[in-house]
């Protein structure tokens, strides 16, 4: 029998936050809605849309060399992550507020449970996605180019399970879509480096948000909504094998297309072998019945995709 967290206590919590997150211990009454449908109080999102930004600054570095410029753009990755992560959910839960009313780990986000109006909603978008734009606009022309362009990717997602069995897959290319970004505002152009990086973290999405996406799978049936959790059933150990090892492969290749020698590439390929064994750790450790365990397992996935910023910065460093 699949088993989730219950709801925790308290007005306005949601049922999948972190418990004594600091948006339901700190933040004023008054934003904890605004807060929570932009999943500050869930911040894992929030990583997994800025390490690919990261693993692009990286593997620039490798390919280049470090410059000053490139602490800034590791900063205003991680705060535009914050923005747009948050405008994002909140698109998110704008389009999916019927469906979220009807499975049980999503009825008590702020626009299902009554704490948010679609059309505050909508303005909270805008205020989120406009300050995000203002930070792209430091970022050069080719990363404003690519910045733009992602929001095709963005609107559509929301709307993927209702259409097609792989979500994740579109979940995947925007998500990722940082590690070409990030390598545009270092270089001014694109590589098959970052290409590489993003088609890994690609593969990479559709292993974790397919643990993710698992602790929902009667409610989706019932419903029918649409996901790899679903499509996978018993073979997803199997294929999230394939998506794991096809991620570190493509990692490995996207460090070799940078041009990393020496001990710059003993280090880059370091962090891709510490990567693929932390995905290896978690199809291990993996119960598909387990909504709790799948859970803790997604949120792992920040420490896998820091294991290859750190060492990607360390060889561009090198």
């Amino acid at each position: 029998m699949q088993t989730t967290r219950p709801t925790p206590e308290g007005p306005g919590t949601v049922a999948d936050a972190p418990p004594d997150n600091w948006v339901d211990r700190h933040a004023p009454p008054g934003w904890r809605p605004w807060l929570r449908m932009s999943r500050a109080d869930r911040p894992i999102g929030t990583w997994l849309l800025l390490l690919p930004c990261w693993w692009g600054i990286g593997l620039a570095m490798i390919a280049d060399r470090p410059e000053w410029r490139d602490l800034w753009i590791a900063l205003a990755c991680g705060l535009g992550a914050l923005l747009m992560r948050g405008a994002g959910c909140t698109w998110n839960d704008i389009t999916d507020r019927d469906i979220d009313a009807q499975v049980a780990r999503t009825r008590s986000r702020p626009i299902p449970s009554g704490q948010v109006t679609v059309a505050g909603a909508l303005v909270w978008l805008a205020a989120q996605a406009l300050a995000g734009f203002v930070i792209l606009l430091t970022l050069g022309g080719a990363a404003i180019g690519l910045g733009v362009a992602s929001l095709a990717l963005v609107a559509i997602y929301p709307f993927a399970k209702r259409f097609t069995w792989w979500p994740q897959l579109f979940l995947g290319l925007a998500f990722n879509w940082g590690a070409l970004l990030a390598w545009a505002a270092h270089t001014g152009n694109l590589a098959p480096a970052p290409v590489l990086a993003w088609l890994s973290g690609i593969a990479w999405t559709i292993f974790y948000d397919t643990i993710y996406a698992h602790q929902d799978t009667e409610d989706d049936a019932l419903i029918g909504v649409k996901s790899t959790a679903r499509l996978f059933g018993r073979d997803t150990h199997r294929w999230l094998a394939g998506f794991g090892a096809a991620s570190a492969a493509l990692l490995a290749l996207a460090v070799l297309a940078a041009g990393a020698q020496g001990w710059a590439l003993i280090l880059a390929l370091l962090g891709v072998v510490g990567f693929a064994a932390h995905l290896a750790w978690q199809l291990w450790r993996l119960d598909i019945a387990d909504g709790a365990d799948c859970l803790r397992l997604f949120r792992s996935n920040r420490d896998a995709g820091l294991v290859v910023a750190l060492f990607l910065a360390l060889a561009g460093l090198a």
